[in-house]
């Protein structure tokens, strides 16, 4: 079992250049296990957890309303942005500057073969991050992510995700709004969840930037606690 997780911190990157990266890694890991259960071998298999920035971006689950794209093709460019139907879980969601979106992309024989549990403990990763910041996040009921006082007419989101999985093998991941552009959501109903807004860290703290980098900080902090992981360069 390798606990070892390559960390790689891709910057600002194109989200279609990004996808493609991620299913090379996904694809690799794949191909070892399939070769092990073939020739009855143990090679060893690898894990990468990829943080990036996007450009504008809005990405559509494979189970999710194209309705809930509240832009035509001509609106899109006009804001800069791009569109992908992908094969995540989940529905519609945003990507731009000031997120920090994290695709950790295991082999989860390597740590415990659960789905639930791991979506449970990428949240509580982003949890434990919002709580050194003083924030409370929270879990809503049947809805994948973190979110700010559920329960209450001002519930909102401050981190999506959506994941896919094979032969427990992970891609994709979380995005936390860090210091993001929250108009951009106007255009989506986020995650095909009407009623609800979204929100960003340095909104809820009233600060004009944070720094991105200090978060990722904590997260890998969290990240490695939870998942017992060894991160690595």
């Amino acid at each position: 079992m390798n606990k070892k997780v390559a960390v790689q911190d891709l910057g600002l990157k194109d989200y279609k250049e990004t996808w493609d990266y991620q299913e090379r890694l996904f694809q690799e890991i794949l191909g070892i296990k399939i070769r092990n259960r073939r020739e009855e071998a143990a090679y060893e298999t690898p894990n990468h957890l990829l943080f990036v920035e996007h450009p504008h971006v809005y990405t559509l689950g494979k189970s999710g309303d194209i309705e809930n794209l509240l832009l035509n093709e001509a609106q899109l460019e006009a804001k800069g942005a791009k569109f992908y139907k992908i094969n995540r879980g989940g529905d519609i969601t945003y990507h731009g500057p000031g997120q920090i979106v994290g695709y950790p992309i295991l082999d989860l024989e390597n740590f415990f073969t659960d789905i639930h549990k791991y979506l449970r403990l990428l949240e509580e990763v982003i949890i434990l991050t919002m709580a050194e910041y003083g924030l409370t996040g929270t879990r809503s009921p049947g809805e994948t992510g973190v979110w700010i006082d559920v329960g209450t007419p001002f519930a909102r989101k401050i981190c999506a995700m959506g994941v896919r999985a094979s032969r427990w093998v992970t891609m994709h991941g979380f995005a936390l709004n860090v210091n993001a552009d929250l108009g951009y959501f106007d255009n989506i109903i986020p995650c095909g969840i009407r009623g609800k807004a979204v929100t960003s860290l340095n909104v809820e703290l009233k600060a004009d930037k944070l720094d991105e980098e200090e978060v990722k900080k904590k997260i890998m902090k969290h990240f490695t606690t939870l998942f017992e992981a060894q991160l690595t360069d």
